[in-house]
C-alpha cells in the first residue's frame, strides 16, 4: 500500500470505476484544471476565440497566469532578465496543482529548457516545440512552413531551448510588419479581423508557392490559431499551432476512461 505525500498530484477521472479514496496535494486551492497558461502582461488588442488566452477556445479547463513585466519587446528578445520572473510564476502553477505548463506566445521558447528544468511537470512553452514531432512525419527531403509574428525572434538559441538543433528543414514567414497584423505587435488596441485573416491566409499561400516542398505549416504564434482553419483550407496542408500542442499536452495529463463493449 502506497501513502500520497504532499508533493504529489492526484491523476485520475472521478467516475463509477474511479477509487473512493481521494487526496488533494497541499497548496492546491483549486481543482479540475490540468493546464496552467503563462501569458504576457500589458498587451493591448483583441484576444479572439481561437488565441491561446481566449477561454473559449477550449472545450476542458485552463487556468491563466500573466508573468509580470513579461512584454512582446522582452519576450521577443528573450531577455535573460526575464527567466527569474517565468520560473517563478511555473512554480507558483505547480503549486497550485497544474500537471502541465504551457505558454501564450512562442517567444516563450527562449525559456523552454530552463523552465523544465525548473519545475517537475512537463512544460511545453512555444509551439515551436512540435517541429521534431512534425518533421518526424514527412519525408526526409519534405520541409515545414513556419508563420511568425517576428522572424527576429526566431534565433539558433530559442530553437536550441526547444530542443532543436538543426532547423535546416524550417522556412519562416514573418508577419510582424504587414500592415494590420502589426497592430498585434505593435499594441493598437484594434485590428479588423477580416484583413488580418487574409493576410494570414496570403502568408501561408507564399509560403507554400516559393517552396512547393513544404509539406506542413507550423503557426508560432498564439495570435494565429483563428485562422488554422482558413489556412488550411487554402493550402491544403496539415496545420499546427499552440492549441494542437495544447489538446495533446491536456489529453496526456487528464486522460478519461473509455467506455463501451466488444
Amino acid at each position: 500500500m502506497t501513502t500520497m505525500t504532499t508533493c504529489q498530484r492526484e491523476y485520475g477521472f472521478l467516475d463509477k470505476g474511479y477509487k473512493s479514496k481521494v487526496h488533494m496535494k497541499k497548496g492546491q486551492y483549486i481543482s479540475g484544471f490540468s493546464v496552467g497558461i503563462l501569458h504576457l502582461d500589458d498587451c493591448w488588442y483583441p484576444i479572439l476565440p481561437g488565441n491561446v488566452a481566449n477561454l473559449s477556445t477550449y472545450d476542458f479547463p485552463v487556468v491563466l497566469k500573466v508573468v509580470p513585466n513579461c512584454n512582446q519587446e522582452r519576450i521577443h528578445a528573450g531577455d535573460p532578465t526575464l527567466v527569474d520572473d517565468v520560473i517563478r510564476a511555473a512554480k507558483q502553477f505547480e503549486a497550485e496543482g497544474a500537471r502541465v505548463i504551457v505558454g501564450a506566445c512562442g517567444f516563450f521558447g527562449n525559456f523552454q529548457e530552463q523552465v523544465a528544468n525548473a519545475v517537475d511537470i512537463p512544460v511545453f512553452l512555444s509551439s515551436v516545440v512540435q517541429l521534431p514531432w512534425i518533421k518526424t512525419g514527412l519525408k526526409s527531403d519534405q520541409l515545414v512552413g513556419m508563420l511568425t509574428a517576428d522572424s527576429n525572434g526566431i534565433t539558433p538559441s530559442l530553437y536550441k531551448s526547444c530542443g532543436i538543433e538543426n532547423p535546416d528543414y524550417v522556412v519562416v514567414k514573418d508577419l510582424g510588419r504587414l500592415p494590420e497584423f502589426s497592430a498585434i505587435i505593435e499594441s493598437r488596441g484594434s485590428f479588423d479581423n477580416d484583413v488580418v485573416r487574409e493576410e494570414a491566409v496570403n502568408a501561408a499561400k507564399e509560403l507554400v508557392r516559393d517552396n512547393p516542398n513544404i509539406r506542413a505549416i507550423l503557426l508560432e504564434c498564439s495570435d494565429l490559431p483563428p485562422y488554422a482553419a482558413d489556412i488550411q483550407r487554402a493550402v491544403g496542408l496539415p496545420v499546427y499551432d499552440f492549441i494542437t500542442m495544447i489538446r495533446w499536452a491536456h489529453m496526456a495529463t487528464a486522460q478519461r476512461p473509455y467506455h463501451g463493449f466488444i
